[in-house]
């Protein structure tokens, strides 16, 4: 379990990772100015998704507690009027019996029995009103209390709702960006060089990055759970809701390439899932890939997480099967939110339908 990691092991994880990040940025130096707006508008989107998600968690959190307080509200309010109604009643009966009824009842009665116990009705009389008048005046200051409560969170979910929608507005301006960034930027790759061998430079990137990111977990001990990744073929969840649109090992770039995962196409930021306990070692752009998240799951095992719009995780978080890891999108080039997702043993593809459930 990730209790078998120390803090210092995950630290030089993350330092490891740090270094594939500056390789990376090398790597792609010659990058033209137009992928170089593309990646930085596509990080400004996944920070601005993510933000917008942190926003509308916490408005259902306050329209939730609003609730809550305005039944407090209703409840407390029915409290004081019974207990009004109550109080009205014993003054009205105190007032029938005139300034002094205790004296009155020391001379009218005559059974010197009969004065004792109704002197003991009155004491508790008397406490009884005064015991009422304090939860009353504790009810009405509760009361007060709940209503500026009632309002301050009013005021809280009115100003996530404000911020929810300029993050919404900041974000159709930057997808907006994105889409005229990469149509300029197809039309200078077809005028530069062909798709293929685009496709080739990013698909050896990716191996690349795969091959540094193993040697950076070498030392790290490798996820333990009750159910290790091998012995759950064709039994594990799919990654995201969608439909496929191209399989394992589908000819593309003119039948030059063939795919080493699936293509996924799902709604506008879909939730994606880790499909299996492990530990994040990658969570970043790369090209081709766009936004990708790659989690070790032990015994050579790691699956991949491609075209996100935003990440949920960074490298050396451990994730549970079924956890939201990020969100899918059109980062790395897609014209449609989708999910590429893959499944590696010790670095080679293997077809991912061989592992998720029918």
């Amino acid at each position: 379990m990730a209790e078998d990691v120390t803090p210092a092991q995950i630290e030089d994880l993350k330092e490891r990772i740090e270094d594939i990040d500056d390789w990376l940025a090398d790597a792609e130096e010659d990058r033209s100015d137009l992928e170089r707006q593309l990646v930085s508008t596509e990080r400004k989107i996944s920070r601005l998704t993510r933000e917008r998600r942190t926003l509308r968690q916490k408005a259902s959190d306050q329209k939730q507690r609003l609730s809550a307080l305005e039944s407090e509200e209703r409840e407390l309010t029915r409290t004081l009027n019974n207990q009004r109604e109550g109080l009205k009643q014993q003054i009205r009966a105190a007032w029938m019996e005139g300034d002094a009824p205790a004296v009155k009842v020391l001379l009218n009665e005559i059974n010197p029995d009969q004065v004792a116990r109704t002197m003991t009705y009155y004491e508790y009389l008397s406490r009884d009103t005064v015991q009422r008048l304090e939860a009353f005046r504790a009810s009405l200051q509760k009361l007060k209390q709940t209503k500026a409560s009632v309002q301050a969170t009013r005021v809280e979910l009115a100003n996530s709702e404000a911020r929810i929608a300029e993050r919404q507005s900041e974000l159709k301006d930057y997808r907006q960006q994105r889409e005229r960034t990469l149509a300029a930027l197809n039309a200078d790759i077809n005028n530069r060089k062909s798709e293929r061998n685009e496709l080739e430079s990013d698909r050896k990137r990716l191996q690349k990055l795969l091959d540094e990111v193993q040697q950076a977990i070498a030392s790290i001990p490798a996820p333990n759970e009750s159910q290790p990744f091998k012995s759950l073929r064709k039994k594990l969840p799919w990654p995201v809701k969608g439909r496929v649109v191209s399989s394992y090992g589908t000819p593309y770039a003119d039948g030059k390439l063939r795919r080493s995962g699936i293509l996924i196409n799902t709604s506008e930021d879909a939730e994606v899932r880790a499909i299996h306990y492990g530990r994040v070692v990658f969570a970043n752009w790369l090209r081709g890939f766009g936004l990708i998240t790659i989690i070790d799951h032990g015994d050579g095992y790691m699956t991949l997480y491609g075209h996100s719009s935003s990440l949920f995780t960074s490298p050396g978080d451990w994730v549970a099967a079924g956890e939201a890891i990020a969100l899918t999108g059109r980062t790395g080039g897609t014209n449609d939110p989708a999910l590429y997702f893959e499944v590696r043993h010790n670095g080679k593809p293997d077809n991912p339908r061989r592992w998720l459930a029918n």
